[in-house]
């Protein structure tokens, strides 16, 4: 073997062992340690498809070990916060696949990527509804398409993600929705067209997505006969990103850790 074929043989193991190792922390572990998020977020697979207009669409793909046609995983869509689709949200895109989803991270932005609030509010404001939702549902087509995906399908995002994973599942819809802290004020004619329940977290002291506003997201809800459950964390907006000063290290995990048991139940079961 040439120098350059045992540099790249040499550089592909490491990567492996990387990846094996970063597989047996916690998620909040490697959330909390930049080097560890790039490396998580590197493990994906960029994927492109066409959208019904022609445009490019992008996202970021990690599939579970051994997931094939002959052993097909559930599958989750990953949306970003308003921030766009950056290394945090890959890296629990990551850790998804190693609970044995084929996890997508997609990209409502075009590549865009915020590095202030001011920024971010204006991509969040520039978002056009009817393109995100095309989007949305491309992705979600093409991922049940996927040869190594079942006929299970789930959705989650965070903040401005959050509502759009209510709005996927509305158009879509799929078989189970996790809201963090997003706009979820939808009438019940719009819940009606939901197929699978969906799982809220919410923050006390969030100035925006507030009681009233979640209020409103359980009288529709029970107005249309869906099932849903809502917890309420005594924290802030955002506290389940570890880059936000108002990050809850505790309150997070509790919230990952029932994510993670709704969706083994709904999409694995």
């Amino acid at each position: 073997m040439d120098g350059i074929s045992t540099l790249k043989t040499d550089g592909l193991m490491a990567r492996r062992n990387l990846l094996k190792g970063l597989s047996a922390l916690p998620l909040a572990a490697v959330l909390a340690d930049p080097r560890l998020v790039r490396a998580a977020a590197a493990g994906l697979k960029n994927v492109e498809i066409k959208g019904p207009d022609g445009r490019t669409l992008r996202a970021a793909l990690a599939l579970p070990e051994g997931a094939s046609a002959d052993n097909p995983a559930p599958a989750i869509i990953t949306i970003h916060e308003w921030w766009g689709l950056n290394d945090q949200i890959k890296a629990v895109t990551a850790d998804f696949a190693q609970q044995g989803y084929a996890a997508l991270a997609i990209d409502l932005y075009d590549g865009a990527v915020a590095t202030s609030a001011d920024q971010a509010g204006t991509l969040a404001r520039e978002t056009d509804p009817d393109i995100a939702t095309q989007t949305l549902l491309s992705w979600v087509s093409w991922l049940r398409a996927h040869a190594a995906t079942s006929d299970r399908l789930g959705t989650v995002g965070w903040c401005f993600g959050g509502g759009w994973s209510l709005n996927a599942a509305i158009a879509a819809p799929v078989d189970a929705c996790t809201i963090y802290y997003g706009r979820c004020d939808r009438p019940a004619s719009d819940m009606a067209r939901l197929n699978g329940p969906v799982l809220g977290h919410f923050a006390t002291r969030d100035g925006y997505i507030d009681e009233a506003m979640v209020g409103r997201f359980k009288a529709a809800m029970d107005e249309a006969g869906k099932p849903y459950d809502v917890y309420w964390y005594e924290a802030d907006h955002a506290f389940a990103n570890p880059t936000s000063a108002r990050y809850d290290q505790e309150d997070a995990a509790l919230a990952w850790s029932r994510t993670q048991a709704f969706f083994a139940a709904h999409l694995k079961a």
